[in-house]
């Protein structure tokens, strides 16, 4: 760069563009660090997206305007990656180093699809298939805030040469006005309708985000016909900082984003940039210009930080969130000095050619090496404590035909066997029953009896029930089928009921899935908006007539719900187990459990009274103390947060013996 590039650039820098970087990095940062009053400083990013299309607007009209030389489209993408690549790149190094040491297979193999997508700027698209942006197992994703660099870098791709073409057709500035218009106009429609449907769609994809950078186009092109005195941009800046503020503390994740609800922002943006407050108290103080200089690297770090705080539990603790606010400013002001400058500088010592080959192969390389990650599963053989292996073999340890057996949608339901030749028992429900199938083999009186895995996902066991929104639900087809075929079935053979059914009446419990909380998923003769008194009674209705059908010619066993964690007991306990001092065990109080279960006990119980359906009980064999375990002796029992693994399917063994003891002995000696 010549010494006059150099001073013109100087010139030209606008300081409130910088400023207005350092307010939207901030709020995002407060917002993710769980700062109170940043509620909704996810809407940084929506700044940052008008910041963007201006400045890209400016270089791609500043290049088609230029007499010396055409606009070069590979040069436009070149300098995009030198910005962007190099601070990336040096993160996902960084990460997959780290979590050779300190990450589960599982989360080392997202890892690396993440590194794949970040680097491959497909991020948002990665992540639409996965938990959404608010959810709690986000903080899993170690670049999970990538997708808002995959959405400008694919804007980035597309939007030049919309330009460029519109510009051979007539060279100036007023023709792209209608064309941007027009594109505006198209992706806030879009964003508006998507957003109704998919909320995860809105969020993610450049067609409902493209309009906000497209805001910044047309603030660009429209600018220089404003002639405003100081007072006026003063005062213009203001009202944009406090549109952004407002937002700030008015939306929260439950808000529908980005939906109408992101103009609030980005209005805020583009008069911030309309105003060009060159003398501004709110964007040109020294910290505010600090924090936009380094806000690129401040962004691609605050977040890993984030989600190490949450894996250590530590995301409520205030000390911990301001370490975690400082170790992100070092961080975001090392990679911003070391890695953002110096890299830029050497590139652009180098001729294109080679700029280009030094960055792509730096990215293939990197991208190489997750790939390597990726096809060996997450390399579960690396050299981890042996304690933590122990820990993570208890993931693994389940039903080893739940693959096999164990079927969700329209897949017909295969009726697995497990055991001998002859018919000892029933196990029917969703996941939970499949979870403890081989316990029940286990408490088969003879090794020539089996037990008939009649599990299907999410299907609890109430007749005629349906779930909203989703024509791929057969478990009501399943259950009438059930009840038929057991009329070809002697009537000695017991069935065992277990589903996790209070997550069927309240919704999930996990964290990352409050959003399905609200509105019931399930029914039996209508949608419900709410949970009303009369949704309980048919719910607990359903429960009772079906096991009373069930139960009409044969013993029924309803067994009491299984515990639920909550939080993923085997990745839980390795994660506290790096902590010293840290308390490694998983469990709940015995009160939490029954609050969440007293409505399904209730309705068992009533099975009981009304046609003599028996009760199994698991509690006495998890629960002690007034806590219902997750793991015992250091290892888990559990391989998710609700789903017993073997070890914990084999503490009911006992339980689920106490069905043949009161069985008949003829089957039995005529098996032998």
């Amino acid at each position: 760069m010549s010494k006059n590039q150099e001073n013109s650039n100087k010139r030209n820098f606008r300081l409130d563009i910088n400023g207005l970087r350092a307010w939207a990095v901030c709020i995002v940062i407060l917002y993710h660090f769980g700062v109170r009053g940043f509620g909704g400083g996810f809407v940084g990013v929506d700044v940052f997206f008008v910041i963007s299309g201006f400045l890209m607007t400016g270089i791609i009209i500043s290049g088609l305007t230029k007499n010396s030389e055409p606009f070069s489209l590979l040069q436009f993408y070149l300098a995009r990656a030198k910005r962007l690549i190099p601070a990336l790149a040096a993160l996902c190094i960084a990460l997959l180093m780290a979590g050779w040491f300190y990450l589960l297979q599982t989360d080392y193999l997202n890892l690396a699809k993440h590194v794949i997508s970040a680097l491959g700027f497909f991020s948002n698209i990665q992540l639409l298939s996965e938990a959404g942006y608010f959810d709690a197992a986000s903080y899993d994703k170690w670049l999970l805030h990538t997708w808002s660099l995959s959405v400008e870098w694919q804007f980035y791709v597309i939007f030049p040469v919309v330009l460029i073409s519109t510009w051979k057709i007539n060279p100036t500035r007023r023709s792209l006005l209608p064309v941007l218009s027009l594109l505006f106009a198209i992706s806030f429609f879009l964003c508006i309708k998507v957003s109704l449907e998919d909320k995860s769609k809105a969020f993610y994809l450049l067609q409902t985000r493209a309009w906000e950078m497209l805001a910044g186009g047309l603030v660009y092109l429209l600018i220089d016909k404003l002639s405003l005195s100081q007072p006026c941009r003063t005062v213009i800046e203001f009202l944009g900082l406090a549109l952004i503020a407002a937002s700030t503390f008015l939306f929260d994740p439950s808000s529908i984003w980005p939906s109408w609800r992101a103009a609030i922002p980005v209005a805020g943006a583009i008069l911030v940039l309309a105003a060009a407050n060159q003398n501004s108290i709110f964007t040109g103080s020294k910290p505010t210009q600090w924090i936009g200089d380094c806000s690129y690297s401040l962004y691609l770090w605050h977040w890993p930080v984030v989600a190490a705080l949450a894996s250590f539990e530590l995301l409520d603790n205030k000390t911990a969130i301001v370490i975690g606010i400082t170790l992100t400013l070092v961080l975001g002001r090392i990679s911003y000095l070391y890695i953002e400058k110096k890299t830029r500088i050497a590139l652009n010592l180098l001729p294109s050619r080679q700029a280009l080959a030094t960055v792509t192969l730096a990215t293939l390389t990197i991208i190489g090496s997750s790939l390597i990650i990726k096809m060996q599963e997450g390399l579960p053989h690396r050299n981890l404590p042996e304690r933590v292996k122990d820990i993570l073999a208890q993931a693994t340890n389940k039903n080893p035909r739940m693959k096999e057996c164990h079927v969700e949608g329209l897949t017909p339901v295969p009726e697995c066997h497990y055991g001998g030749d002859v018919l000892g028992a029933i196990v029917l429900g969703d996941s939970h029953s499949s979870s403890i199938m081989r316990s029940v083999e286990k408490a088969l009186p003879s090794k020539n009896l089996y037990v008939l895995d009649w599990s299907l996902g999410s299907c609890v066991t109430i007749k005629n029930i349906k779930m909203i929104n989703t024509t791929a639900f057969r478990c009501a087809d399943f259950l009438t089928y059930a009840l038929d075929r057991l009329s070809t079935i002697p009537e000695d053979i017991p069935v065992v009921i277990l589903n996790r059914t209070s997550t069927y009446i309240f919704g999930p419990n996990e964290p990352d899935r409050q959003g399905e909380v609200p509105i019931p998923a399930f029914y039996v003769t209508k949608p419900y908006s709410t949970r009303t008194p009369e949704y309980f009674n048919e719910m607990r209705e359903g429960i009772i007539n079906t096991a009373c059908e069930f139960a009409k010619h044969r013993p029924v066993y309803m067994v009491r719900p299984i515990p639920e964690m909550k939080i993923d007991v085997p990745k839980t306990m390795v994660r506290r187990s790096m902590i010293p001092g840290k308390e490694v065990d998983v469990s709940i109080s015995f009160n939490e459990y029954m609050e969440r279960n007293s409505f399904v006990w209730e309705a068992q119980n009533i099975a009981r009274d009304r046609c003599g359906i028996k009760i199994l009980d698991p509690t006495p064999y998890i629960c002690t103390n007034g806590r219902c375990i997750g793991s015992q002796g250091g290892l888990p029992i559990y391989y998710d947060d609700d789903h017993l693994n073997e070890r914990g399917g084999d503490l009911l063994v006992p339980l689920f013996k106490s069905i043949f003891s009161a069985q008949s002995t003829v089957k039995i000696n005529e098996t032998k």
